[in-house]
């Protein structure tokens, strides 16, 4: 099946951006250099086309009611304007997506979710809103997105955009009304630094793309340092820290799962295996050599394999070789003492904190 083209697909190419197959879409890795768009983002403003992310609305008497059935965070009592992150769980505790929820009203929930996983979420969600009074809507096709990131972005939003976004802090977002439409803007992002996400129609997103780029405020950034920014911070990518097999509790995600909130799906498990313990977790890993941790590696201790790399970089900020990875829980300590088997050479690593730069959140 051919590659799904978001609404910025053309201006990729006209920028001379490498494109990949990724999530069902054809995207952008990278434009001129992964470090070079990566530092940007760190040290001032970089903009990611993320329109092939997916949006579902929920409404109606019963959507509070429906979202604390299916997520895992807790959002009752939330005032509007409230964003929260979780995960949707299978009743056996593995992750179908993890997502974020906006709350635009008491009977209006707007669901972000991961591109690879529209399709699936949406079929899934649709079948678990059969009892209860809601109605589910896809928006995904209509809807493009910007991610403006960097600690330069609220000065970048305000000034080449024109949006006011100074009073919104971290995990909020508005709806306002520009050039005759109704856009979101939220204090978000996926990459450890202060940012904006904006929610528009394709015409809206491709003429502030276009203001942006022309500007030279703001960086055009790819998928390759979209990865390699938020593996820094710790955070998870759905399919590598995430998966239909892997709980939220295995993944060292437990603070975004309330287990003393009315049932969700899947809550018995992660309840029980917060209470009890797990047999694996993900951690973090720093090697004594600069030999570069892949996805699938396997993780050692002596003859023994004890769990495999999920995500591993020379992390571009400390210069550090570092990796998620899953591994046995008797070796999951800070201070354990690992080695990653890179083809026939086992390179000794340290289990540490799996944040390996501090993020830099506006709050």
């Amino acid at each position: 099946m051919e590659d799904k083209k978001t609404c910025l697909w053309e201006r990729h190419n006209a920028l001379g951006a490498k494109m990949v197959s990724f999530g069902g879409f054809n995207m952008p890795i990278q434009y001129t250099d992964i470090v070079d768009e990566h530092m940007a983002v760190r040290t001032a403003c970089g903009v990611f086309d993320v329109s092939h992310m997916g949006e579902v609305l929920v409404t109606g008497p019963q959507a509070e009611d429906f979202v604390q059935y299916i997520f895992t965070n807790d959002i009752s009592d939330a005032p509007v304007g409230k964003i929260y992150y979780g995960m949707m769980l299978h009743p056996t505790g593995g992750t179908i997506d993890d997502l974020l929820v906006y709350k635009e009203g008491d009977e209006r929930f707007f669901l972000v979710i991961n591109a690879a996983n529209i399709d699936k979420d949406y079929a899934w969600i649709s079948e678990q809103a059969k009892s209860f009074d809601v109605v589910t809507e896809n928006q995904s096709n209509y809807y493009g997105q910007l991610a403006i990131q960097g600690p330069k972005s609220e000065d970048v939003v305000k000034n080449i955009l024109g949006i006011e976004c100074k009073e919104l802090v971290f995990y909020t977002f508005k709806k306002i009304e520009i050039d005759g439409e109704t856009i979101i803007i939220s204090r978000t992002g996926y990459t450890g630094e202060d940012g904006f996400e904006i929610y528009g129609s394709h015409s809206f997103i491709q003429k502030n793309w276009d203001k942006l780029i022309e500007s030279g405020a703001a960086k055009p950034c790819g998928l390759g340092c979209r990865d390699t920014l938020r593996f820094e911070v710790g955070l998870p990518l759905y399919g590598d820290e995430l998966t239909d097999n892997l709980t939220p509790i295995e993944a060292g995600l437990g603070m975004f799962v309330k287990t003393d909130k009315p049932d969700f799906i899947g809550k018995d498990v992660v309840a029980r295996q917060k209470a009890e313990g797990v047999s694996r977790k993900i951690v973090g890993i720093e090697l004594r050599d600069k030999a570069i941790p892949r996805h699938g590696y396997k993780v050692v201790a002596g003859d023994k394999e004890i769990g495999e790399v999920t995500t591993g970089y020379n992390s571009i900020s400390t210069g550090k070789s570092v990796c998620m990875a899953l591994v046995n829980i008797d070796y999951a300590k800070l201070g354990t003492q690992v080695g990653i088997q890179i083809r026939k050479k086992v390179f000794p690593g340290t289990v540490i904190k799996k944040r390996f730069y501090e993020k830099n959140y506006k709050k």
